[in-house]
């Protein structure tokens, strides 16, 4: 019998990339999402496919899913700057309420889930590289903290579920990642840098632009998350592309992309921005036989395309959906 796959945060960058490759895996999918920040139209084209399933669910409610469960991925959580600022009750609920609910969920239909954590975890850190290991420097009541500590408590909760439980989890530290289907105002060096190139507008870096990060392409990371799944490794897991690079030289890179010769400007650098952020994805390597193959040229060359085949609407959309 074919297994069913369901995934939260379903209609958001990640969450709808893994309903395309768990599809193409033969997999059946039921994707839930609240739509704070998601959107259906990341979806629009598994309308007509008989395999997925779409339902509009707030985890953080009491719910109830009848369907017969395989395997969950957890990845319903506001996950930009932009968003955790403006919505950080939701965000400190969906990391310890909605994570409850969907660990029954797991719990109940004796399913594998993997749950979403982060890079933020680490905080800014003093360690560099950044190994699995490392605990982190996080100011839990920082502007950032309710992200941070949401996700933390998030591993917390889903280990102890393991521990007590015996329930078969596995935890993905995704660092940045990037590709189609990114909010073009959520706040992120990406699609902020491409949404001024196409605006023809100046790139904002904050501070002097040296803080550096490191960023996955889409493909490779659901290539990532789909073998640590397959995997039977239950301890937090590293997923990312250690190619660093520093900010002024990413927004650069960017605005040769397009062909407005944009300049840059520089602001203030917000309070608890990681100074530096980059995977040590040894484990990664070792126990999935997993490394991201696309080039950053690449990667940003298919995302730039994908920005500008957006409406001028689109392109100019800054409005939230909060409530």
């Amino acid at each position: 019998m074919r297994k069913t796959v369901l995934i939260t945060g379903a209609a958001g960058f990640l969450g709808s990339h893994l309903c395309d490759y768990f599809l193409s895996k033969n997999l059946k999918v039921l994707g839930i999402d609240n739509l704070i920040t998601g959107s259906l139209k990341n979806l629009s084209h598994l309308e007509s496919n008989s395999d997925f399933e779409f339902r509009e669910i707030d985890v953080t409610h009491d719910f109830k899913i009848n369907d017969s469960i395989d395997y969950i991925l957890h990845f319903a959580s506001p996950a930009s700057p932009i968003d955790y600022l403006q919505i950080p009750i939701k965000t400190l609920r969906v990391g310890s309420l909605g994570t409850e609910n969907i660990l029954k969920i797991a719990l109940k239909n004796k399913a594998c889930i993997l749950i979403a954590s982060t890079s933020e975890v680490y905080g800014d850190p003093l360690e560099h590289p950044q190994k699995e290991e490392y605990c982190g420097n996080v100011d839990p009541v920082g502007p950032r903290g309710v992200y941070d500590e949401a996700k933390r408590f998030q591993e917390a909760l889903t280990t102890a579920y393991h521990t007590y439980h015996g329930l078969d989890i596995r935890i993905a530290r995704i660092f940045n990642t990037y590709g189609s289907r990114m909010r073009v105002n959520d706040g992120r060096a990406i699609p902020a840098f491409m949404g001024q190139v196409l605006r023809g507008e100046s790139l904002t870096v904050f501070g002097d632009g040296s803080q550096t990060r490191s960023f996955c392409y889409i493909d490779d990371m659901v290539e990532g998350i789909y073998k640590l799944l397959h995997s039977n490794y239950k301890k937090p897991i590293n997923l990312g592309n250690p190619e660093e690079i520093a900010l002024i030289d990413f927004a650069n890179e960017i605005i040769n992309l397009g062909e407005n010769n944009n300049k840059i400007i520089f602001k203030p650098l917000p309070i608890n921005d990681p100074i530096k952020r980059k995977p040590d994805i040894t484990k990664a390597m070792n126990i999935l036989n997993w490394i991201p193959k696309v080039s950053r040229k690449k990667g940003l060359e298919n995302t730039f395309n994908y920005f500008r085949s957006l409406s001028f609407e689109e392109l100019n959309k800054k409005e939230h959906k909060f409530a």
